[in-house]
């Protein structure tokens, strides 16, 4: 074999290598998105870095994002931000679930899901809502367990997008609809639906008692409500340096007006008129650690952030999707270390009931 055909047959090797672990691996056509599809959702490509910025520069004034008429452009720029890097590098359900013994990570996350609309006890045909839905991934596992009618609201009009993608995609548009608009000012009637449920959604209000008020508005009477919250544990010491640091690392990784105290949300659903029938700890022993994943996705963090930095250097990817990513996985080590100390639980689950007389 001569030089120069050795030279075209390492060339082609190489590139196909490069294209294989910028576009192949851990990517879209499993996950739904692309490395070199990386944007800022709604965000022009030339506003990334500025946006990311701006997210920063709330955590500047702290007392800004306690009052609801700022959540809604903190939250929203937060997930413009992150919901193309989240897709690729994590999948369409943006949340944790217990590690089950024998059972890949996507097949726990369904259970996970799937768990939460049995909880509410609907049957097929029925009108459910999720509560802030993301891109949909746990509605579409739930309309398919359940045959239910699944109406999903989040505040980011670029999430609405993929979903309604992702739902043609998976043949289950008929069953899933999505709205854009504020959870805190649900575009819904009073009385709507047969049950609702949040999968570590309503986190993002910076009064809880706002969301759950709202949601009582929109269930009928006699229906059934299940969140997944975060929250502070009963091993949370605030006097502790270590535990704070923790706590607001999170809280600025994952657009958190502030974490609530596990004791304090079944006071608040019973505030709003909420029949308390279940409320527990999912992330307690028995379960698994819900933390695994993210210990076992460092490789990963490092493999995607070589990625991210070659494509940003490229041009490829929007300036500031590197400090993006850097700072989720900054955040992932928080989330690790909450979980370690058992001072964080992200999916304090009650289940609650509208009043059949109401």
């Amino acid at each position: 074999m001569d030089s120069l055909t050795l030279i075209c047959t390492a060339g082609f090797i190489i590139a196909g290598g490069l294209y294989w672990f910028v576009c192949g691996f851990g990517s879209a056509e499993v996950k739904g998105k692309r490395a070199v599809d990386l944007s800022g959702g709604s965000i022009s490509r030339e506003k990334v870095e500025d946006k990311y910025k701006q997210y920063w520069s709330f955590f500047l004034r702290p007392k800004e994002i306690e009052k609801p008429d700022k959540v809604p452009a903190f939250v929203d720029t937060f997930y413009n931000l992150v919901t193309d890097i989240y897709e690729w590098g994590w999948g369409q359900s943006f949340h944790f679930s217990p590690s089950i013994p024998g059972k890949s990570h996507k097949d726990a996350t369904r259970l996970h899901e799937e768990m939460a609309v049995d909880l509410i006890n609907v049957k097929s045909g029925d009108k459910i809502l999720d509560v802030g839905c993301g891109v949909g991934g746990p509605m579409r596992a739930i309309a398919a367990h359940s045959k239910a009618n699944v109406v999903g609201i989040t505040i980011n009009e670029y999430q609405v997008k993929r979903a309604k993608i992702h739902n043609q995609k998976a043949g289950l548009d008929s069953l899933c609809e999505v709205v854009c608009g504020n959870f805190l000012k649900m575009p819904f009637g009073d009385n709507t639906f047969d049950g609702a449920y949040s999968i570590e959604a309503t986190c993002h209000a910076p009064k809880l008692e706002e969301v759950y008020s709202e949601i009582f508005r929109v269930l009928k009477p006699g229906s059934m409500y299940v969140s997944y919250e975060w929250v502070t544990t009963d091993k949370f010491v605030k006097e502790n340096s270590e535990h704070v640091e923790i706590i607001q690392g999170i809280e600025r990784g994952d657009a958190l007006p502030g974490l609530r105290s596990y004791d304090e949300i079944s006071q608040i659903a019973k505030n709003v008129g909420f029949e308390i029938v279940k409320e527990k700890d999912l992330a307690r022993p028995p379960s698994n650690p819900w933390w695994t994943r993210l210990k076992m996705g460092r490789f990963a963090y490092w493999r995607n952030h070589l990625v991210v930095t070659v494509l940003s250097w490229l041009g490829i990817a929007p300036k500031g999707t590197v400090d993006v990513h850097e700072m989720l996985f900054v955040t992932a080590d928080y989330l690790t270390r909450g979980g370690e100390t058992g001072i964080f639980s992200p999916m304090h689950m009650i289940l609650c009931r509208k009043p059949a007389s109401n």
